[in-house]
């Protein structure tokens, strides 16, 4: 059996969502409410007789392994409160727990399909997240942006791939929401970054234990990009451009999923606060992250921008030969938009009419053909 596991704070407008589309799983739910002024957690108690209560105290992972310890079963699923479950076949959660039972010392991965409006269209991108775990095995370390980490220390372990998908609208926010959201981010990871800093410090300089400061200070590239990302989401590209060149100053395994991120958001950063001569320098980094859909498209963006449209045009038509892609659309419509655009710009209104209806429903390019030169 699986427990799931779920903190939440002021989350009435999600929780029953999110509650729903996990009922008739089988799996027991826990919900522990961190503090809420709303009716979130008489929203919950119509779900689960489970429902606890946490003394905030900015610790995120403090509030999940609470949240963990109150689960009857040591198989458990932590999952959010703006996150809602796919439905899945019956067979789903029983596929689910024989994979747990086959991979007793690894970690299980959940699909998370974000969405969110920019700039008036919808987007979507998707991404693998460790999720399930043995607690007797494994617990959650670090402030904000918490990982999964071995209780074991130095304990390494690898991952399985869950049947489960989920929605994710936590992206999904007004202005308002979206600056109370970066602020208490960059400040709690602010706060971590500065103890990770001043511990690893006194073990150098006190104890003497190079090994332990070098190992701490492992964490710091991963929050150095969660602040960039920071910066970024609250639209301070410049600021968030500053912090992903510091943590990509360090000797990182360029296949880590932050890594890469950190690089493609890196780029869109630059792009984004007119550095685009800048953004030239990936096609120095191109050998070792330039097999995906996502950054083809990230590059063919890079050479629209500086005027260097053949090269942009190839990348385009290059990222379309992947069949998967993190953010929807780079391997498809998006990517025959941009050409679209490209030979529109170039006078081509022939060809750029049929990269434009290539895209089907996209609203930019609906938008496109709508022009009197079209019609």
């Amino acid at each position: 059996m699986i427990s799931v596991c779920i903190i939440a704070k002021n989350e009435e407008k999600n929780m029953a969502r999110c509650l729903e589309s996990l009922t008739g799983s089988g799996a027991e739910l826990v919900v522990v409410d961190t503090g809420s002024s709303d009716r979130t957690r008489g929203i919950a108690e119509k779900y689960t007789g489970s429902v606890y209560d946490f003394a905030w105290c900015d610790d995120f992972s403090a509030a999940k392994n609470y949240a963990v310890s109150k689960a009857a079963n040591d198989l458990v699923l932590v999952v959010d409160s703006d996150e809602f479950l796919d439905p899945l076949p019956e067979s789903g959660w029983k596929e689910l727990e024989n994979q747990a039972g086959r991979n007793p010392h690894a970690v299980g991965r959940i699909r998370r399909r974000n969405v969110f409006m920019r700039d008036g269209v919808r987007q979507e991108n998707r991404e693998w997240v460790n999720r399930i775990f043995d607690r007797r095995r494994f617990h959650y370390e670090g402030r904000i942006h918490e990982q999964i980490v071995g209780i074991e220390e130095g304990e390494d372990y690898q991952t399985w791939l869950s049947p489960l998908v989920f929605l994710h609208t936590g992206y999904d926010l007004t202005p308002e929401e979206k600056k109370q959201k970066t602020q208490r981010n960059i400040l709690l990871l602010d706060r971590e970054l500065a103890q990770v800093q001043a511990v690893a410090e006194e073990m150098r300089r006190n104890n003497g234990d190079v090994t332990g400061a070098a190992e701490l200070e492992g964490k710091i590239p991963y929050l150095l990009y969660q602040l960039g990302k920071s910066y970024y989401m609250a639209g301070e590209y410049r600021r968030s451009c500053e912090y992903f060149a510091q943590g990509l100053s360090f000797d990182l395994n360029p296949k880590l999923e932050y890594v890469i991120d950190m690089v493609e958001t890196y780029g869109y950063a630059l792009l984004n606060s007119g550095q685009e001569q800048e953004a030239l320098f990936f096609e120095n980094i191109y050998e070792e992250f330039g097999t995906s859909a996502d950054f083809q498209f990230l590059m063919g963006l890079i050479y629209m921008k500086n005027a260097r449209f053949d090269e942009a045009v190839a990348e385009f038509e290059r990222a379309q030969r992947h069949r998967d892609c993190r953010s929807a659309g780079v391997n498809s419509y998006a990517a025959n938009y941009n050409i679209g655009v490209i030979l529109e710009c170039l006078g081509n209104t022939e060809q750029a009419r049929a990269y434009y209806r290539k895209c089907e429903d996209y609203a930019p390019a609906r938008k496109r053909l709508e022009q009197e030169k079209f019609s």
